[in-house]
């Protein structure tokens, strides 16, 4: 199958695409209205304008360093998870877009680096948890440890993810940064593999070039997932300005393991691409 992601209404309709996930909320903290068949796609955690409207919602590190795009690793600003008002707004959107379409994208999931957040909101949270923990026969709550700060916000995720999925009546799917190995999403960004699974119906990894001259490292990554996961998994690509050929060969190397190729932000290039591949199988016959 191959499908599209777009912040075009009209090109989820293009019949080139199996299926086209549409940006119902995104990065830049942009918003539109959910598209009749298509899935709605909802960054969660990363939100330029709420970020710059209230730096207080925008995760910090120990040294008061904030997740904001002008950072180094920060292509985007970061909205720290714990903040209560804008996780209700979040799920508010979940359940807007569901009166449209049952399926839905979960995007920007999580912490945004695994020294986030140290926000007087999450040390508060952490110490609570921490406390509760010695009640039930835990450690004493001085003894704690950086894997007492992962599980905690491993877990503030993960129940996140179960109150996002108990409003999507469809199909959930959900971005994951493209690290499949040991326990970096978890370290990195909170995310525990083994208690999302189940709450997942379809993973979408984003393996982004703006060439692809090469794609042995397409590969590794996307067996490094087929690997980890026994959830089904659909791979994102980059299609904006693409080389054809190479997006082609790109797409050759994603559908071996993933349940979809998706196309990024340039329909028309990714529809050139899957004309110009159909094109070449159906080569006739030399005399």
């Amino acid at each position: 199958m191959y499908g599209v992601v777009t912040r075009n209404a009209e090109e989820t309709g293009w019949a080139e695409f199996d299926l086209a996930f549409y940006e119902v909320k995104d990065v830049s903290g942009r918003s539109a209205e959910p598209v009749d068949g298509a899935v709605s796609m909802i960054s969660c955690f990363g939100d330029n304008a709420a970020a710059e409207e209230n730096p207080d919602l925008v995760p910090v590190n120990p040294d008061g360093q904030p997740a904001t795009r002008d950072r180094t690793y920060f292509d985007w600003a970061y909205i720290c998870p714990t903040h209560p008002r804008y996780r209700d707004g979040l799920l508010e959107i979940v359940t807007d877009c569901t009166t449209v379409g049952p399926d839905v994208r979960l995007d920007d999931v999580g912490f945004p680096r695994p020294e986030y957040c140290y926000c007087d909101r999450c040390n508060r949270q952490f110490e609570e948890w921490l406390e509760a923990r010695h009640d039930d026969g835990g450690p004493p709550p001085e003894a704690s440890t950086i894997d007492d700060r992962y599980a905690w916000r491993a877990e503030l995720i993960t129940a996140f993810l179960e109150t996002a999925v108990d409003r999507i009546p469809g199909r959930t799917y959900m971005t994951l940064y493209p690290d499949p190995y040991d326990d970096h999403l978890y370290e990195r960004a909170g995310i525990d593999l083994a208690a999302i699974e189940s709450l997942v119906d379809e993973f979408v990894v984003p393996l982004y070039d703006t060439h692809y001259g090469t794609t042995y490292w397409l590969e590794t990554i996307a067996k490094g997932f087929e690997s980890r996961l026994d959830t089904p998994f659909s791979i994102e690509l980059y299609a904006v300005d693409v080389d054809i050929d190479n997006l082609i060969h790109a797409t050759d190397v994603a559908e071996e393991y993933a349940e979809s190729v998706l196309f990024g932000y340039d329909a028309a290039n990714a529809r050139a691409a899957l004309r110009r591949r159909g094109a070449d199988a159906r080569e006739g016959v030399e005399w």
